[in-house]
């Protein structure tokens, strides 16, 4: 599996998505998407703004009188003072992102001079704008606090002019209300749009990981087929050629013989390096791919070895159940075969032979290889000792993969290797 066929690029996702928003949906988020984009480069900008319409029309409210029309019977407060507060409750709007909490006490006495007096400027509203900021922003005990700076002056005046309470009072408190409810709305929407966007961000991230995950252990299960292919023919490549430059001296048409072995050891391996490469480079994820070996190709595999110089029998005992091994749990058996009888080539010394055993039980499969050469045992101060460990832990790697167990080591009986491989059936899993 490669990562190009694992996930789906987030570009060719979001023009899926993009195809089932309706047109004006759209045109409207686009619009938003770019206000806020421009927002965030110059937020000043928007703060200006918004300070200077909402300063326009307090100082248009005083201009045209319409002050008057709120302001109580008994108003005692000079028109500049007006004005005053107008501009007091219109211009803090600048700061009301940055430093809210300091606008809304900065206001505060502001109002309590406007109830006092009986003016009651409508500019005085615009205190709800950075309690609108709060409630986004703090928690609830900031909120609390800045409603109760809103309100306390409104109460107060209350209580000097009795007939403000019907007029003024409910309708500020209501205002209030309605804002910190809209707040908490915007607050609780937004919170879950960020926490959408983290968990697709997140799943994104999952989804990258698992792919190079997936790309990492089939890089791990090719490199370990190009080792078993490389390692095993070789070692053929290897037995043929000494048997050969043996042969030369006393019987050439032996020698010819194994020059062609040679050849189409050669070409077979060449064949199956060609064919794991182009699974690396084919690009079509309908590609075809050549089945992997199985245990159908164990006798072929043995006759090579046989050529190669190494005499081996073959034993089975019990007969396989129908589909008792997967394609998966073959493979693991023939690869491992193959690689014990790869290491008796390469490391065993004096006159050797082999037996592989294959026994059928109900459950399991047991595959014993063992040898008889003298050098089998892999010293550790060789020079390919790293090399036989390193097939071995493969081995073992293939065995785990199948819930089954490799023991690998000298025979106690007499001098020799043995390599013990114990998989369980798949019919077994219940």
């Amino acid at each position: 599996m490669r990562s190009d066929q694992v996930s789906t690029p987030p570009r060719d996702l979001d023009r899926g998505r993009e195809d089932t928003v309706p047109p004006l949906t759209r045109i409207i988020r686009d619009a938003l998407d770019r206000l806020r984009a421009f927002d965030r480069r110059r937020p000043r900008v928007w703060d200006t703004a918004v300070t200077g319409f909402w300063t326009v029309a307090a100082v248009l409210d005083y201009t045209s009188g319409g002050w008057r029309h709120t302001a109580h019977e008994d108003v005692t407060a000079p028109e500049f003072l007006v004005l005053l507060m107008s501009l007091g409750f219109s211009l803090p709007l600048l700061w009301r992102r940055a430093h809210p909490l300091a606008v809304v006490l900065l206001m505060t006495p502001i109002s309590l001079v406007n109830v006092w007096t009986g003016a009651v400027v409508q500019a005085s509203l615009l205190q709800l704008i950075p309690v609108f900021q709060i409630v986004l922003r703090f928690s609830f005990r900031t909120v609390a606090a800045a409603a109760l700076l809103f309100v306390a002056p409104v109460l107060s005046g209350g209580f000097r002019i009795p007939s403000s309470w019907g007029q003024e009072v409910v309708s500020y408190v209501w205002g209030l209300v309605f804002v910190v409810l809209l707040g908490i709305a915007v607050r609780t929407r937004r919170e879950y749009t960020e926490a959408l966007v983290e968990r697709a961000h997140r799943l994104e991230r999952e989804r990258d990981q698992q792919a190079r995950l997936a790309a990492a252990a089939e890089r791990t299960r090719i490199a370990r087929e190009m080792h078993d292919i490389i390692g095993h023919n070789l070692s053929v490549i290897t037995g043929l050629a000494d048997g050969g430059a043996y042969a030369a001296r006393k019987n050439p048409e032996r020698a010819g013989q194994a020059l062609d072995a040679i050849g189409t050891t050669s070409r077979q391996a060449l064949s199956e390096l060609r064919r794991l490469l182009g699974v690396l480079r084919d690009d079509h994820p309908d590609a075809e791919r050549t089945p992997q070996p199985t245990l159908d190709e164990l006798t072929p595999l043995i006759e090579r070895v046989r050529r190669a110089g190494l005499p081996v029998d073959l034993e089975l005992h019990g007969e396989p159940t129908a589909r008792s091994l997967t394609p998966g749990r073959q493979l693991t058996v023939y690869r491992v075969i193959q690689e014990a009888l790869t290491n008796t080539l390469k490391h065993a010394t004096g006159p050797t032979s082999a037996t592989v055993t294959l026994t059928y039980s109900r459950t399991h499969l047991d595959a014993r290889i063992t040898d008889t050469g003298t050098g089998a045992g892999r010293a550790a101060d060789t020079e390919e000792a790293p090399l036989a460990a390193q097939g071995i832990m493969g081995m073992r790697e293939r065995a785990a993969l199948y819930d089954g167990t490799l023991e690998a080591g000298p025979l106690p009986e007499h001098p020799g290797w043995r390599v013990q491989l114990r998989l369980p059936l798949e019919d077994t899993h219940q």
